[in-house]
């Protein structure tokens, strides 16, 4: 196992993609220390800002113990092993990833999971906006995998999801879902406006409290559980709306009855 211990509070972000166990793999401990980082505007090596260490372990891979939060892209494009953050850790973290496994024990930065294809991230702590959506200007969302945040997450998250599962037992910000297509996302608290926005399939569980229903979706049903994945399913009922009807989606909003019964209106429409 290979251990990177902060050398100091880092003031600017640090790119550091290179963290990542199919890089570190057969390696000595001076190669690792030689690897490109940027610092701000200055290019470095990753030993100039990390002590690092080596043990007998084979599990995780690579451990970073101290605060992260500066440090962007760990872990982008891994396919194999584990990479455990205690501390927080920054942004782009898992972009691109296929396989393998991060957990954070601390919060995560913003887009992280962006075109996410395979593997894991656990969050034990709060997620920024954007968590597993693409940058500005393209549609490249999270694709497959699993993404599970203890706390809470940003705005816009999830958008133009195209497969793959979100679990976030906190709550979560506006435009939810924004575009997606395919995947879904488990929202265990309290849900800003707009979820599902433009969305044309997948599905949006909500078990907690949401604000508002856009009028583009249609209530379909009321269901006495849904199924989360091959693991989970969470007991109701649901109202079910599909939409976005503006654009034709097919998608699935499912609401908790008990927790909205400002949306008891809906039922006459059944």
């Amino acid at each position: 196992m290979i251990i990177l211990i902060p050398k100091r509070k880092f003031e600017v972000p640090v790119q550091a993609a290179c963290i990542n166990p199919d890089v570190f793999k057969g390696k000595s401990i001076a190669e690792i220390s030689n690897m490109p980082v940027t610092e701000g505007n200055r290019n470095l090596k990753l030993g100039d800002l990390f002590e690092i260490q080596q043990d007998n372990l084979e599990t995780p891979y690579i451990t970073i113990n101290g605060d992260a939060g500066k440090v962007k892209r760990i872990g982008q494009a891994m396919k194999t092993g584990e990479i455990v953050v205690n501390g927080d850790c920054g942004m782009h973290t898992g972009e691109k990833m296929a396989g393998g496994k991060i957990t954070v024990n601390g919060n995560i930065g913003g887009w992280s999971g962006d075109d996410m294809k395979g593997g894991l991230i656990e969050v034990h702590g709060d997620a920024g906006d954007y968590l597993a959506s693409p940058y500005r200007g393209t549609n490249t969302g999270m694709k497959g995998g699993l993404i599970i945040v203890d706390g809470k997450v940003g705005s816009d998250v999830g958008c133009y999801l195209h497969g793959g599962i979100l679990k976030i037992k906190g709550g979560a910000g506006r435009f939810l879902g924004y575009h997606m297509t395919e995947g879904t996302i488990l929202v265990d608290q309290q849900i800003d406006m707009r979820p599902g926005a433009c969305m044309t399939g997948g599905k949006i569980v909500i078990t907690g409290k949401v604000e508002e229903v856009l009028p583009s979706f249609t209530i379909d049903s009321v269901k006495p559980k849904v199924k989360i994945d091959d693991t989970q399913s969470v007991a109701g009922p649901f109202y079910v709306f599909l939409g976005d009807l503006a654009e034709h989606g097919t998608g699935k909003i499912f609401v908790n009855k008990a927790n909205n019964p400002q949306l008891k209106t809906y039922e006459k429409y059944l």
